[in-house]
């Protein structure tokens, strides 16, 4: 709460300071975008590997494995003068499955997630000359969180979530940069658990050069308080994102990246990591495109 507070007030003084005007430039009407839609796949198929196994040759003695992921994010975003109501869903698959020889198959999950949110943004503020201009304004947001396929040992998680915040957003690098206190409705486990915490993030993105774009995400989650204890409550998470994203031909981008997410149990003392990195490939459409209108 004290780390909101304090983003609540910088801004505050922030926008007195370089004099900001009501937003009422800038975007009209719907913009309908498919983000990415990303697919990574590689496939290893190896016979006979028993009768090579005492060779020093990997690629006949190897297990045969395919792994898979795939990534959609798509938005259905409505501008109005005074507000901005967002719509996202965030659909992210991915499994590696490994037929060992004369051994049971191997089927291991590195991401699985569904979420959908919906929320209301003010348009409160706009600072044109700033770090290549955004607005600000306060936000809330609900969402709901859940997987393809239940966990092995573990039930499938249903989370609802409502955050309500301050943001900076719609800039020309700074894409989205919030504080905000979170209240969720836990229905993996019954009974369901009410927990409260405090989150920050931002989104950023820096051309290069033409056709090539750095991209950063960051999202930080801290929980302070839940109604029913449970062995697999978090005390925290932080999951990060590094990409290059080069444009191969039209709507079509290469991107080598990095994902980061760690996370800390609030009951043991070991902290768990995930480290991903690879290369996606890419493709992401504008459907509708919001008008643009200039101050009056």
């Amino acid at each position: 709460m004290k780390h909101f507070s304090c983003f609540f007030l910088l801004a505050l003084l922030l926008a007195n300071a370089v004099q900001p005007a009501y937003a009422e430039n800038g975007k009209r009407g719907w913009e309908v975008k498919l983000s990415k839609l990303a697919f990574d796949f590689n496939s290893t198929e190896v016979k006979n590997a028993e009768a090579y196994q005492d060779f020093s040759q990997a690629r006949l003695t190897a297990d045969s494995q395919t792994a898979v992921r795939g990534l959609l994010n798509a938005s259905a975003d409505y501008y109005a003068k005074r507000y901005l109501w967002s719509n996202e869903l965030i659909m992210d698959y991915g499994r590696t499955k490994i037929r060992p020889v004369d051994d049971e198959t191997i089927v291991n999950e590195n991401a699985d997630q569904i979420l959908f949110t919906t929320g209301y943004t003010q348009r409160l503020w706009n600072i044109p000359n700033f770090l290549g201009g955004f607005e600000i304004g306060p936000f809330a947001n609900l969402g709901y969180e859940t997987e393809f396929t239940k966990p092995q040992d573990a039930p499938r998680q249903r989370v609802l979530r409502a955050t309500a915040g301050i943001k900076l957003f719609e800039g020309k690098y700074l894409k989205s940069l919030f504080a905000a206190v979170v209240g969720e409705r836990d229905y993996t486990y019954s009974p369901t658990s009410n927990k409260v915490a405090w989150e920050a993030g931002f989104k950023i993105e820096q051309p290069l050069r033409e056709g090539v774009t750095a991209k950063y995400e960051m999202l930080f989650r801290d929980y302070l308080s839940e109604s029913q204890r449970v062995q697999t409550d978090l005390d925290y998470e932080f999951s990060a994102d590094a990409r290059l994203e080069v444009q191969l031909y039209k709507n079509l981008y290469l991107a080598p990246f990095i994902s980061y997410y760690t996370a800390q149990a609030k009951y043991f003392g070991k902290r768990g990591e995930n480290i991903y990195v690879g290369v996606s490939l890419s493709f992401s459409h504008l459907f509708k495109a919001a008008r643009q209108e200039s101050q009056e």
